[in-house]
């Protein structure tokens, strides 16, 4: 079950509950919002700032390696995935473009990230079925 569930829909429904929390702000709240930082003293002497949406990005990074790995499987499992993946792209891509305080720097991030799954979740799958199956190897008889 597990296996079709599209991991990056954690980061659009973080992002969502951050926004909905917010009231749907305008963009310019929204990046107010995400750029709620920390500080961290480095060993160099340098400071480090890590905001809200460095750690939403974070986040979608880890979800997206979680999604490339499990496009190298070729099962019906991963197609179904596949699909979801699309809908979570599409999903986001609505999103980004239509309701109020969703076109930040960040959310277009999460929405690339999305893509990425799409694209390299159908190419990856391609390449290992056609390993599988032998598709495209020389004859050398």
């Amino acid at each position: 079950m597990l296996r079709i569930f599209p991991v990056l829909l954690v980061v659009l429904i973080i992002y969502n509950v951050l926004a909905v929390g917010h009231g749907f702000a305008g963009n310019d709240a929204m990046q107010v919002f995400l750029q709620q930082h920390t500080t961290f003293h480095m060993f160099s002497g340098d400071a480090w700032d890590f905001s809200l949406g460095d750690l939403v990005l974070s986040i979608g990074f880890v979800c997206l390696f979680v999604e490339v790995l499990k496009a190298t499987r070729t099962s019906r499992r991963q197609l179904v995935n596949h699909g979801l993946s699309m809908l979570v792209f599409v999903i986001a891509l609505i999103e980004f473009i239509v309701v109020k305080g969703f076109s930040t720097s960040v959310f277009f991030f999460v929405v690339v990230m999305t893509a990425f799954d799409v694209v390299a979740g159908y190419t990856i799958s391609i390449v290992a079925a056609e390993h599988d199956l032998g598709v495209g190897r020389a004859r050398t008889d």
